[in-house]
């Protein structure tokens, strides 16, 4: 028997939202997560998922205390609307089990799935590199009836990325960078971030690739003296992280790291380029390479996607 091509679709994760809108389904996509943004039509959806914390009133440091005791507890840090769920009566849901603290994971998602009175198909999206960003695509667009948009999209994504590496690879160096997925506590970058930076150009040593972005001391960034700081927190947009980066500077040491003596710290658009695992990772593969070589790369994207940060003066 053929199966059932979804008609009925919520997500419960911004980077998911994203790869449902770029294969055209926009109408079937019913509902979505507080955090889904983009693109902008996904705003007048149903928001079934809301996040526990008040993190709009919340310091980073407050924010990192909160969220450690909640997942040392065993306490969600999302709150799913189960009843605005049973009315949409989705076929599909999208979520992921990658990160607790990006989108509700296993536990929460198998509570509503025993208690929904019809029990949807569930794609569990969770990529921790690039080429499984892509897997994810095509398993969206073979469950949608959307296959040859989805292989359409990754042949474009792999076709730009490929561009790029090209151009690096005969770089006679390498850039040392440090990209900051989290200010207070300082965080490095993870997942599918340092493989972004290394097709840019640049060599993140602190970075995990494949693996959870962590906490470091921030000794261990002034011991690597990177050449670049990129400041991406995740969750925030441009003005946000702004607000927040400029702590960096009083940082012990922070003044004699290279990137700030040569005024290269910058700060992103963590929303719209690294934190979401979708579509959006090429384009910000872009910006990184913009960023780290702009005289091999030009940056034809928003004026938001990122600023540069000079330190005070002394």
């Amino acid at each position: 028997m053929p199966m059932t091509v979804p008609r009925r679709i919520v997500s419960f994760l911004p980077s998911a939202t994203e790869m449902a809108c770029a294969l055209g389904l926009e109408d079937q996509l019913l509902g979505v997560s507080h955090e889904c943004d983009y693109p902008p039509v996904v705003k007048t959806k149903n928001v079934v998922v809301h996040s526990a914390l008040p993190i709009e009133t919340m310091s980073q440091r407050e924010i990192d205390v909160a969220v450690s005791a909640r997942l040392r507890d065993g306490k969600s840090l999302y709150e799913i609307d189960e009843a605005k769920v049973r009315t949409l009566a989705p076929d599909l849901i999208l979520t992921q089990h990658l990160c607790e603290v990006c989108a509700p994971s296993g536990n929460e998602v198998s509570q509503l799935l025993a208690r929904l009175p019809s029990k949807p198909q569930v794609l569990w999206l969770t990529p921790k590199c690039i080429a499984e960003i892509f897997d994810n695509l095509r398993e969206l667009g073979a469950a949608t009836s959307r296959a040859v948009a989805a292989e359409a999209l990754i042949a474009e994504g792999r076709a730009r990325l490929g561009r790029i590496a090209a151009a690096t690879r005969a770089l006679p160096k390498r850039r040392r960078v440090f990209c900051m997925e989290w200010l207070d506590p300082v965080y490095c970058c993870g997942h599918w971030v340092p493989e972004m930076v290394k097709i840019a150009g640049g060599i993140d040593e602190l970075g995990r690739e494949g693996s959870d972005s962590v906490r470091v001391p921030w000794e261990q960034v002034v011991r690597w003296a990177p050449d670049v700081l990129v400041v991406m927190p995740c969750g925030y947009d441009l003005e946000k992280a702004t607000g927040e980066a400029r702590k960096i500077f009083s940082y012990p040491g922070a003044v004699d790291l290279p990137a700030v003596r040569s005024g290269e710290v910058y700060v992103t658009d963590a929303n719209s380029y690294f934190a979401r695992p979708g579509p959006r990772v090429v384009e910000g593969t872009e910006l990184l390479a913009h960023i780290l070589h702009p005289d091999l790369f030009a940056w034809d994207g928003p004026a938001t996607a990122f600023r540069k940060l000079a330190a005070p003066a002394s």
